[in-house]
């Protein structure tokens, strides 16, 4: 059985969990929280696994594979029914600029490990911190917003669920806990209002995981 290192609060787990309910993929849910005890996934036996230290990490057999774009990449290879990854060369393109818009361009500026850091080399206090998340999370929506006008139906791309709507409702889930001002992006709340309809995102989402706080 396929074993996931996750996180009920990380995004980039959120991600992948979306992937494998909506693939009716079974698998076991190993968690590792973030924060307790300096952070279980600094423990030597999880840099066993994934030497940076970081969520998710899927166990498939012999194949142990970090970073959320990859292992959804993997699991659409490996496991193709749905698929997220689909229609022409342009099409897949844009499904992963949009992807990676949030993968690279939003989520690493404003996760835990970066909030922590800029506190202690900076010393910001929470509401600092709220602030820089804010910012980076709001200035990547904008260009998503845009860029996904010419795209969206009941989803990023059309009426059917893409790799990029799994990117985007995890990053607007970190967007309510930083209190960004939603009404600014009516596209993408059509989107999560859409997606956290369905069953698969339901079961992935934060508070449905068995070590959510």
């Amino acid at each position: 059985m396929i074993q996931l290192y996750s996180y009920f609060r990380s995004s980039a787990s959120y991600r992948v969990r979306i992937a494998l309910e909506l693939k009716n993929i079974e698998y076991e849910y190993k968690p590792i929280h973030l924060v307790k005890s300096g952070g279980e996934q600094n423990l030597a036996e999880f840099k066993v696994l994934n030497p940076m230290g970081q969520v998710p990490c899927l166990v498939d057999d012999q194949m142990i594979l970090s970073q959320s774009m990859a292992i959804l990449m993997y699991l659409d290879e490996k496991y193709p029914n749905p698929k997220i990854l689909f229609g022409d060369l342009e099409l897949r393109s844009k499904m992963i600029q949009v992807s990676e818009m949030i993968n690279s361009g939003i989520h690493p500026i404003q996760n835990l490990s970066v909030l922590n850091e800029i506190q202690q080399r900076f010393g910001l206090d929470s509401q600092g911190k709220s602030e820089w998340a804010r910012y980076w999370i709001h200035r990547g929506f904008q260009a998503i917003e845009k860029v996904i006008s010419e795209t969206a139906g009941e989803y990023a791309f059309g009426d059917e669920l893409c790799i990029a709507d799994l990117m985007i409702v995890p990053q607007i889930y970190n967007a309510h806990r930083f209190e960004v001002d939603m009404a600014a992006f009516p596209i993408l709340g059509k989107i999560e209002k859409n997606c956290l309809k369905l069953d698969c995102f339901k079961k992935a989402e934060p508070s449905a995981q068995s070590d959510a706080q």
